[in-house]
């Protein structure tokens, strides 16, 4: 699959794999940015990025992102459609801070995949929807 990519920063390396180990895709921070614990801030990752119709991409943080650098991402989980595709829709992080911390360009602080979008669905409403009742949330079925 073919994506075009727009880079708005030429202080960041280019979009590559993660380590060859996944099929997850680094993002890295375009700006230097402190914050201070509290503080939130949309951490420029310097690209823009015309994703194939049919497809969302999930943002999500890495794993070390708080252990590193204190911060956490604000709405837990990021999607980017296909019609945020411009010259200038640049993708950003949102990042909230639990301590001072300073970000630096060229951080790696979160990850993307690429996703077909979600078949149409259809509800069908049904008195019941089988005879094994488990017991509702948090529960094997057993006592």
């Amino acid at each position: 699959m073919e994506v075009e990519i727009r880079y708005l920063s030429d202080a960041i390396e280019p979009l590559r794999y993660i380590d060859g180990k996944s099929d997850w895709i680094d993002l890295r921070a375009a700006a230097d940015i402190e914050l201070k614990a509290g503080e939130f801030r949309l951490i420029p990752l310097g690209i823009a990025v015309r994703l194939p119709e049919g497809y969302e991409a999930y943002v999500v943080s890495r794993s070390s992102l708080y252990r590193n650098f204190g911060i956490i991402q604000a709405n837990s989980f990021g999607i980017v459609d296909e019609s945020y595709c411009g010259d200038n829709d640049e993708w950003f992080f949102p990042a909230l801070a639990l301590r001072d911390t300073a970000v630096h360009v060229n951080d790696r602080i979160c990850q993307f995949r690429i996703m077909k979008h979600q078949p149409p669905v259809e509800f069908v409403v049904r008195e019941h929807l089988s005879d094994t009742d488990r017991g509702g949330f948090g529960t094997t079925g057993t006592q």
